[in-house]
């Protein structure tokens, strides 16, 4: 798959470091502040038409780092044919679920020194760095101008985020007073920002990698109230403010099969490794594996035994993968889910979690352990998830279960990565 060659600059960054050691205090780096997975959109996530044609497309993120240069990566890499980006602008928003940015922020951007640029079928490219004053934890509105439509959409669909479509070229318009909104992200994968820490703070980033639940079904939409968005409070609170989030999960997702999206084994370069200044990554992945088992009555004692072997396996493969490029993964543990009743799960399905959670914790294989079914699970019925915590399907996690997702990742994880050429602090 072609990815660009501008996109190489970033992955210089999976390499950090933090020393604790006194000297100069370490340069500045590109580190990914925001970031989503890329998939082929199903046809009632597709942005019509007619919203592409002559149109520009103004779309909301919530970032995690700040710092006094941008970049934006735009891809294509569902495409197959060449996508042809009019021009593009970036701007502080005014409001999470509103069109409007603040004016005086409101800057062009540039592919090479052009305003416009054509991204070949597969590929991302990144924008040339921009000055720009990116607080923490800000919302940015990325504008992107389209005469016609994809031949074929690069899109994320759980968004949980407003974004607006309004016709003609409006990347440098400030008030969008008409605008049609939708609830997804199209042709946007991520924004990098040059991190700059004073002391011995090296900037780095965490990605989140799973399904539904990471991507934050169950959160309110333009509220960032992902267990993501959780974490990267909760980092800023503790005055890690030099660990930036990215959240790379696909709703319906698998570690083996495609479902909604590719399976997570096949994505782990482009979501994780490819990302600028990652060093950890978080991977909840499973309960869709063992749920359409189930679900499909394929879950013979023979096969539940093989799935439980292959999920081992391929995350053996992703944590050796990660190992080689520096990077630390956290194992996380799946909640429980025995009140869904779009999977039934029965009591075979509750040994199998418990049989996989079990081997997460003990196994030794990750750098660190997210108990996240410790956090959500009732005291008294532990195959369920907390009447608190539930969003109400007995599957996903309210924003209150978010919150104690993002309390379970043990912080301390984050701060050593013994892998990295460099290594932080006191290993």
């Amino acid at each position: 798959m072609v990815r660009g060659s501008l996109l190489a600059a970033g992955v210089l960054g999976v390499l950090i470091s933090c020393g604790a050691a006194a000297g100069p205090a370490p340069e500045p780096r590109w580190v990914e502040t925001w970031g989503t997975a890329q998939m082929v959109p199903g046809q009632q996530d597709e942005l019509p038409s007619v919203q592409w044609v002559d149109a520009t497309l103004r779309q909301i993120v919530h970032v995690s780092l700040g710092g006094k240069q941008i970049r934006v990566r735009v891809s294509n890499v569902f495409g197959t044919q060449p996508l042809v980006l009019d021009a593009a602008s970036v701007a502080l928003a005014a409001a999470p679920g509103r069109a409007d940015v603040d004016r005086a922020s409101l800057r062009p951007l540039r592919f090479d020194g052009h305003a416009g640029v054509t991204i070949p079928a597969g590929a991302e490219y990144v924008s040339d760095p921009l000055a720009f004053s990116l607080p923490a934890g800000a919302d940015l509105a990325i504008s992107m101008r389209f005469r016609d439509q994809p031949a074929r959409q690069t899109s994320h669909p759980g968004a949980h985020a407003t974004s607006f479509v309004a016709r003609g070229d409006r990347v440098a318009e400030a008030r969008w007073p008409e605008a049609d909104r939708v609830e997804h992200w199209y042709q946007l994968a991520g924004i990098e920002v040059l991190a700059e820490f004073s002391g011995n703070k090296r900037a780095h980033a965490v990605a989140a990698i799973g399904d539904s639940i990471t991507d934050g079904h169950g959160a309110t939409t333009d509220g960032n109230d992902r267990w993501t968005d959780a974490l990267a409070s909760r980092l800023r609170a503790n005055k890690m403010d030099e660990v930036g989030v990215v959240n790379t999960g696909i709703g319906g997702g698998r570690l083996l099969r495609d479902g909604l999206g590719p399976n997570l084994v096949s994505r782990f370069e482009r979501d994780v490794l490819g990302r600028a200044g990652v060093s950890h990554a978080v991977v909840m992945i499973g309960v869709n594996d063992l749920g359409v088992q189930h679900k499909n009555k394929e879950d013979s004692p023979a096969a539940r035994a093989a799935l439980l072997e292959e999920l081992q396996q391929a995350h053996r493969q992703l944590v050796q993968a990660a190992h080689a490029r520096g990077v630390c993964v956290i194992g996380a543990t799946i909640t429980p889910y025995a009140g869904s009743g779009y999977y039934q799960p029965g009591a075979d399905n509750e040994q199998d979690r418990q049989t996989y959670n079990r081997w997460i914790r003990e196994s030794k294989v990750f750098d660190g352990v997210a108990d996240f079914d410790a956090a959500l699970r009732d005291p008294a019925h532990p195959d369920l998830i907390r009447k608190a915590y539930d969003s109400g399907d007995g599957l996903h996690p309210s924003p209150a279960g978010f919150r104690a997702m993002a309390n379970a990742v043990p912080l301390h994880s984050l701060k050593t990565c013994r892998f990295a050429a460099h290594p932080w602090g006191s290993k």
